[in-house]
């Protein structure tokens, strides 16, 4: 540690248990092993980024996730469970277990899946493209809902946006790389 480090005090932060921790004058690094020691769960309630509202007066944290044309737009809420995709249950809207683990990751990874619920909308693309929009509009609105989840789900790789997608047919080919067949004589 050098001399030139700030000394920065910090607020008091509410635990689940009601109790308190309070620095007085420490150090960033001191501070930084303090926060990093807050349990998922504290976390959560202790933590709650910007929420927009709804009509209902009640809390959410919007993000949008793509995926090949699979547009995702999720709107993760405090006071709700399960998910809910074009206004079907998870299991009703992809049947398929592999599609279901892949969207609620994000939250499983978490630990949070019992303490947020989520509605997303869906449009485009094939099922497998739409649980993995859908997934990674989840995880960028839990980085809305708790910046701190952002180093872990970034280390998960669940924030990095898939590139890949087909490419466009050009004029002269049969289909984007495809020529027609070449016949020396």
């Amino acid at each position: 540690m050098t001399e030139t480090t700030k000394k920065i005090k910090t607020e008091k932060v509410p635990t689940k248990a009601k109790t308190e921790v309070v620095a007085d004058t420490e150090t960033v690094e001191e501070v930084a092993d303090v926060t990093a020691e807050v349990s998922v769960e504290e976390e959560v309630e202790a933590t709650e980024g910007k929420a927009k509202r709804s009509g209902k007066k009640d809390k959410y944290f919007e993000a949008v996730g793509r995926r090949k044309t699979a547009v995702a737009r999720v709107r993760l809420f405090t006071k709700m469970e399960g998910i809910v995709i074009n206004n079907k249950t998870l299991k009703e809207y992809f049947g398929v277990e592999r599609y279901e683990k892949d969207v609620e990751s994000p939250l499983e990874k978490m630990k949070i899946v019992d303490k947020l619920g989520a509605i997303i909308k869906v449009k485009g693309g094939g099922p497998m493209a739409q649980s993995q929009a859908a997934r990674l509009g989840i995880a960028r609105a839990l980085i809305e809902f708790n910046p701190v989840f952002q180093k872990r789900l970034r280390r998960l790789d669940l924030l990095t946006r898939d590139p890949r997608a087909v490419e466009r047919k050009k004029p002269g080919l049969r289909k984007a790389r495809r020529a027609p067949q070449w016949k020396k004589r």
